[in-house]
């Protein structure tokens, strides 16, 4: 029984993760300019450890797998996906506006199907060849045009989280073909945790926070988290990852009104026309020949 009469169950859970990966990509900016970038990515995986807790519980190996390599597959995703964030987060800190950053990284499916293309012999259909075509004239776009310098400085950093984004989702692919979705999504949580535990060591720490700082934080690790767990709700209660996918995909859709009206930002023509053309190719990419679901990074 759908929960509101007019939307499927699927459809929610959907909205609700566009939603919160939406706010993911507004509370990402102020804790940017806050602090380091590694910084961020360590204080914010406390977020992430309500939703492990819930997803270890429930999740199960599917019987003659081997779960073992799938486990180890999403956890090598959750390792590079955090490596992704904290490039993320400093491109944010290097003047990149939300408004843009958000939906220029979300192209990161360019190279999961370049990847897959490649080594999976998987064949480009014509709507996500048209996609790899916008995502090169948003890229072009976001640049400000061929008068400017070869690469922007934080549009240099946001191609970091294109690539490593990239070949975790591939990874996460892969490992779901051994594993439950669920499992998969635990073991990707706990691959962010790593890097987190390692900063402490290598980089110096401002733990003098106020109270409103380690709050953004564990709200910026909670959104991460619970967007990849109603995603797995949104695949488990019929959503076809051929629908689900893209309009997941669409967050940025929220964190642009966000970031203009909450944070003041401006978003310039050239910039406008980048967006419009990230957004379209990010849906484009999004469209797989075959349905079948994995959890996403945002």
């Amino acid at each position: 029984m759908a929960i509101f009469p007019f939307a499927p169950p699927w459809f929610l859970f959907t909205v609700l993760t566009l939603l919160l990966w939406g706010c993911w990509g507004l509370v990402s900016k102020p804790v940017s300019n806050a602090l380091s970038p590694w910084q961020v990515q360590a204080f914010s995986s406390l977020g992430l450890l309500p939703v492990i807790a819930v997803l270890a519980r429930a999740a199960k190996p599917r019987a003659g797998t081997n779960s073992r390599r799938g486990f180890w597959l999403a956890f090598g995703a959750g390792l590079l996906s955090s490596l992704g964030n904290v490039a993320y987060y400093q491109a944010l800190a290097a003047g990149g506006k939300a408004a843009a950053v958000t939906p220029l990284t979300a192209l990161y499916p360019l190279v999961t199907i370049g990847l897959a293309l490649l080594f999976l012999r998987e064949r480009l259909n014509g709507i996500q060849a048209a996609g790899a075509a916008l995502s090169l004239a948003a890229i072009y776009c976001f640049n400000g045009g061929a008068g400017s310098a070869l690469l922007t400085p934080w549009l240099a950093v946001a191609l970091i989280p294109i690539a490593l984004w990239g070949v975790g989702a591939l990874l996460q692919k892969l490992a779901t073909n051994g594993i439950s979705v669920e499992l998969a999504t635990a073991a990707f949580l706990l691959g962010e945790l790593p890097v987190s535990l390692i900063t402490p060591l290598c980089v110096s720490m401002n733990w003098a926070l106020s109270a409103r700082t380690w709050g953004l934080l564990f709200l910026l690790g909670l959104l991460f988290a619970l967007g990849n767990l109603t995603l797995i709700y949104a695949y488990g209660r019929g959503g076809k990852a051929a629908i689900v996918t893209p309009l997941a995909s669409l967050y940025s859709l929220v964190t642009i009104p966000l970031a203009v009206t909450m944070l003041g930002e401006r978003v310039s023509g050239g910039e406008g026309i980048g967006i419009a053309l990230a957004i379209v190719a990010a849906v484009a990419l999004a469209l797989e020949n075959r349905p079948g679901g994995t959890p996403a990074n945002p």
